[in-house]
This record gives structure tokens, C-alpha cells and sequence, in this order.
């Protein structure tokens, strides 16, 4: 699968979240909805209410099972509004379902939801992850049984209004010569709800080995994190948000640091990237969307799937994006 291919035609879907459970494709993405709310940084377009899950035996060729409505906002005891991004990790028989809320205060907390069954229905708890803020979870699980949840947002995601995990009066992004806001990473507790201890900055280095700086749109972190391992190296993979490609950084370690390496996916339309990586039956794809089938609403957008190539040297062949 060379060419880029839709998967769901008939509704708006986003931000796919793709793992392997029980030899099956499961796919966790956001359900866009029109909401009439005018376009704004702070994002208040993406209004999101509710998750979809969506399975197959066969990405290539195969039916896309479509599980239906498995978490509501109505149903979250703590929600607010905008149902973002959100990824599923299991551990010890039950699936745990990781999603972005704001709270009644307009505030962003990342959530929990519980299910025996990687299609649902989730059960949410009664409050946030205790000492979480901003967006969009991402749960890995190392080869040694490890969790561990990276997450982070700018502008609309609220990244910017905290400092050493405390929320600052006054957020502001650093000035273009000082280091960029990182993503951040936690280690999970046994319980798989709270972390175990305080979320560290992922640092992102370039060739220097210098933390990228706040000016560099092209290549420093906006959103989207997403983790994965291939050949003993560690991918940590996200979106630059405002200039719109999706780039990586390898480490050794899960904690990092992570040193730039490149583009995966170059601009499509639509203003956001967001996307996942997964390895399924002995080939790897990139998960991600675009807003062509809304005729460019950014707001409402698409999910679609493509064969992902790494070179020898582990690095990931460059995807066009239009």
C-alpha cells in the first residue's frame, strides 16, 4: 500500500490511534463534528464529543468494523468540553483508554477509561489522571513490560501555561532563541491510572546535539505525540503544528534524549497532522488524516492509512503529504 487510502468515507474521523490486540487492527481515532464555532487558535472549532473504535483483520483489503460509540462527554463524570485526542494501552486483561478533556474550568486534563475489551465500551473514571494537564496521550509499552504516557499541546492545547508541571499566571512560549517547550513523559504506576512519578521533558537535540529552539517551526514539538520501537532504537515521532509536517527523533531510551532526524509526512491539507505508527502482519503504516474529503475544513477531517519504509541506517522514508 503505496498510495494513501481512506478509511472511513462516511464520517469525519481524526488523530488515529493504531494498535495490534489479539492478531487484530484496532484503530482509536476523534470524531470531528461541525459545531459552527468560528476558526481560532485556542482550537474551539474542534469540538469533539465522542469516540469511535474501529477494527479489521486486513488493513490492505479487509472491512473496517466500525464498534460504534464506546465514550461519550455526557458520560465523563468531570467533562467540560472538547473530547480530543486519545490513544488505548492494555495491561493485566482490561484496555485502558487514555483521552484529552477540558474540565468545567476550560482546563486540560488528560482522562482514563476502563473496558474488558479492546472495542469497548469505556467506562470513565470519576476524575483526571491526578497532576496531568494539556493533550493528547500517547501509552507506550517497552520490552520490559514498562508504560509510559507522553502527552503536550501547544496554543489550544495549553502546554504553554505550565512551567516544571505547575501552571504559570501568564503562558507564553520562550523566545525563538531559547529551547522549545518540550513534550512531556511519565512512567505509569501498576495501576495504569496515575504516574509514578513526576512527568520529565522529552528533549529533542539537533545535529549538535542542542535542544531545538522555540523559532524552529520547521522542526520543534507542537502536538501529537507517538512512540515506537523498531530495530533496538526508540521513535519518538509529533507534529510541528503551525508550519504542518509530521517529524521524528530516535533515542535509546524511552526517556530520551531523542536527536532529529527528519520528515515522515510533508503538509496535507488541513491544518493539523496528526497521525500514529503501527506494525501489522510484517508491515508497518503511518496512521494520519487530512480535510480533502470536507473540501478543506480544517475542522472536519479524515482518517487515512499508507505503508510506512525505513531506510538501512533505521531512518523512515519522507511521505508526501498532498
Amino acid at each position: 500500500m503505496k498510495t494513501p487510502k481512506y478509511l472511513v468515507p462516511d464520517l469525519f474521523m481524526a488523530d488515529p490511534s493504531a494498535h495490534v490486540f489479539n492478531g487484530r487492527l484496532y484503530i482509536y481515532p476523534s470524531h470531528d463534528v461541525d459545531a459552527g464555532i468560528p476558526e481560532n487558535d485556542n482550537g474551539d472549532h474542534f469540538d469533539m464529543r465522542d469516540y469511535h473504535v474501529y477494527s479489521t483483520d486486513d488493513i490492505e483489503n479487509g472491512t473496517l468494523v466500525d464498534h460504534g460509540v464506546v465514550l461519550d462527554v455526557k458520560s465523563i463524570p468531570w467533562s467540560g468540553r472538547q473530547l480530543w485526542d486519545s490513544d488505548v494501552a492494555y495491561q493485566d486483561g482490561k484496555y485502558y483508554l487514555y483521552f484529552s478533556l477540558k474540565d468545567r474550568n476550560d482546563v486540560f486534563h488528560l482522562g482514563v477509561a476502563v473496558s474488558e475489551n479492546p472495542e469497548g465500551p469505556f467506562t470513565a473514571l470519576d476524575n483526571p489522571m491526578k497532576g496531568s494537564y494539556s493533550i493528547d496521550p500517547c501509552v507506550f509499552k517497552d520490552k520490559d513490560g514498562a508504560n509510559y504516557i507522553y502527552f503536550g499541546g501547544l496554543w489550544g492545547g495549553q502546554l504553554q501555561r505550565y512551567r516544571d508541571n505547575k501552571a504559570i499566571e501568564c503562558g507564553q512560549e520562550p523566545t525563538d532563541n531559547e529551547p522549545a517547550l518540550c513534550p512531556k513523559v511519565a512512567r505509569l504506576d501498576t495501576s495504569m491510572i496515575e504516574f509514578a512519578g513526576e512527568p520529565r521533558d522529552l528533549v529533542i537535540l539537533d545535529e549538535q546535539g542542542q535542544p531545538l529552539k522555540a523559532g524552529d517551526h520547521d522542526r520543534r514539538f507542537f502536538e501529537a505525540s507517538w512512540m515506537h520501537y523498531y530495530n533496538g532504537k526508540y521513535y519518538f515521532s509529533y507534529s510541528t503544528g503551525n508550519t504542518h509536517y509530521l517529524c521524528y527523533a530516535m533515542g535509546d531510551s524511552p526517556y530520551g534524549p531523542f536527536t532529529y532526524k527528519g520528515v515522515i509526512l510533508t503538509p496535507v491539507v488541513g491544518w493539523t497532522t496528526h497521525h500514529s505508527i503501527c506494525e501489522f502482519k510484517g508491515k508497518w503504516y503511518l496512521f494520519h488524516h487530512d480535510s480533502v474529503p470536507s473540501g478543506g475544513r480544517t475542522w472536519l477531517r479524515s482518517m487515512k492509512v499508507v505503508e510506512l519504509d525505513y531506510n538501512e541506517d533505521g531512518t523512515i522514508q519522507t511521505i508526501e503529504g498532498k
